[in-house]
């Protein structure tokens, strides 16, 4: 049995093992959501600790908060941030609350006043772990000062959002569209039977091909930008249901100021508390940005197993590489593993945009209750998008390689008859594919029996070549 300490709050006295620098509060927390085993997510308090601080740094600025309560309120933060080892070993111990808790957030932001505010007395010279009656730092009164769970809970879910897409999925993304368009270049001399409605069409580059993949990244990165601006606005200082009541004026956008000079991201004060707290409509907003990337990635990815099929009964237009023996079963083989990899990314990107969204439709009056799960699916599939798309460009698109098939299959495709539309009529076009598919043969054979076209004519027209650029050819 771990040793336990006696510690009481406004609803009575509980034991809380002796160790933890939480307190009775965050105990209860862990008694009343035996749910999951799933905390809140690390990023998401360090998000929380670095806004603390810089709250702190603000009411000493104010002289609302005594200087050596707040440095020591300071240093705390800044040592649950980078991970101290004075925290133990395992680091999350102190930070057990699970996801499904009380909808505000309330118990996780306790968590984070109980931890900063025992490991602050620490440092002012007291014992760690445990307020104590005569402790000097007091986790509501000092480090929760000026402050609401209801604003300070959706502050740091979006910094936390924002700091994880500036460091780690804009990256990612850059790193995805630099690979395919470097693709698209190596293979633009490669022409390949287009595809639509899963049939034939007229040819189209390899490299055309992987030139819309790029844009398709290029135009997320454009939208999760757009979005990310949504994000910036913040409901601090509206405390408890947007009035502001217990905090100073000037107090939230100092916090602001602070939090973006020091994490290098954008973050403001909103202009209008009302809809910013009772709403997450930022939040959802931000999050189908995601999910759209996701359906991006997940088209690419399908495309190029797809391409890659084979290498003997499919497409074939494609040798992506070989990672990892593909069966238990049957020697030899070797699956698109990548690919599929990143396609259960974007699946779970779209479930849990569906959580964003069903959570972001339960906001009630003055306040939205579903905001710690919307924490972990924002902080989820932003890691997950961007360990995904990094591991696509390295492990799959920058050593994938064009076969002969795709070439070789252009010349009996049955829709080179397009190019002669133009000048034969569609009836006559069409009756040429449909002789074509019916004897086996190619449609320059057939064309060659059933127009006048001379040979030279007909170079001109079913040179594939001519029929990758825009424009009819005089």
């Amino acid at each position: 049995m771990a040793e336990m300490r006696l510690e009481r709050d406004s609803m009575g006295e509980m034991q809380v093992p002796s160790e933890a620098y939480y307190g009775v509060q965050t105990q209860r927390a862990v008694e009343n959501f035996p749910i999951s085993g799933q905390a809140i997510p690390i990023p998401f308090v360090v998000a929380h600790a670095m806004l603390k601080k810089a709250a702190a740094q603000t009411n000493m600025e104010l002289g609302l908060l005594e200087k050596k309560l707040g440095e020591a309120i300071c240093q705390a933060c800044d040592e649950i941030a980078k991970g101290d080892p004075r925290f133990a070993a395992d680091f999350k111990a102190h930070f057990p609350v699970d996801v499904y808790q009380t909808g505000s957030g309330t118990s996780t932001n306790m968590n984070v006043n109980e931890v900063v505010a025992s490991r602050a007395n620490e440092i002012l010279g007291g014992g760690g772990g445990g307020r104590g009656d005569k402790s000097p730092v007091h986790p509501n009164d000092h480090v929760n000062m000026g402050q609401s769970s209801n604003d300070t809970i959706p502050t740091s879910l979006h910094v936390m959002a924002l700091f994880e897409v500036r460091n780690d999925l804009r990256p990612a993304l850059a790193q995805l569209h630099t690979a395919l368009m470097k693709k698209s270049e190596e293979f633009w001399p490669v022409i390949k039977t287009g595809r639509t409605h899963l049939q034939d069409a007229t040819p189209i580059r390899m490299g055309q091909v992987f030139l819309g993949y790029a844009g398709q990244v290029e135009r997320g990165m454009h939208r999760l930008d757009a979005a990310l601006r949504d994000i910036e606005e913040v409901p601090l200082g509206g405390t408890a249901v947007g009035t502001g009541i217990n905090a100073h004026r000037e107090y939230a956008a100092r916090v602001c100021a602070k939090l973006s000079e020091r994490l290098g991201i954008s973050v403001r004060e909103t202009t209008n508390h009302f809809q910013a707290q009772a709403t997450l409509d930022g939040a959802a907003h931000f999050h189908a940005a995601l999910k759209t990337i996701a359906i991006s990635l997940t088209k690419i990815a399908s495309d190029i197993r797809w391409m890659g099929s084979g290498p003997r009964a499919g497409l074939g237009e494609l040798e992506l590489p070989a990672v990892q023996p593909g069966s238990s079963i049957m020697p030899g083989k070797v699956n698109p593993v990548i690919a599929e990899s990143l396609l259960m990314v974007c699946q779970r990107v779209v479930g849990n945009d569906a959580t964003v969204t069903a959570a972001a439709m339960a906001a009630n009056f003055e306040l939205v209750v579903t905001l710690p799960v919307v924490a972990q699916c924002l902080d989820e599939s932003i890691t997950l998008l961007a360990a995904g798309a990094r591991n696509f460009a390295l492990q799959c698109v920058e050593g994938l390689k064009a076969t002969e098939r795709g070439p070789a299959l252009v010349e009996q495709g049955l829709m080179l008859a397009t190019a002669l539309a133009p000048v034969i009529g569609y009836d006559a076009a069409a009756a040429i594919a449909k002789e074509a598919a019916k004897s086996g043969r190619t449609v320059r054979e057939v064309a060659r029996e059933r127009t006048t076209l001379s040979e030279e004519a007909l170079g001109k027209l079913l040179d594939p070549a001519t029929m990758v650029e825009p424009g009819a050819k005089e």
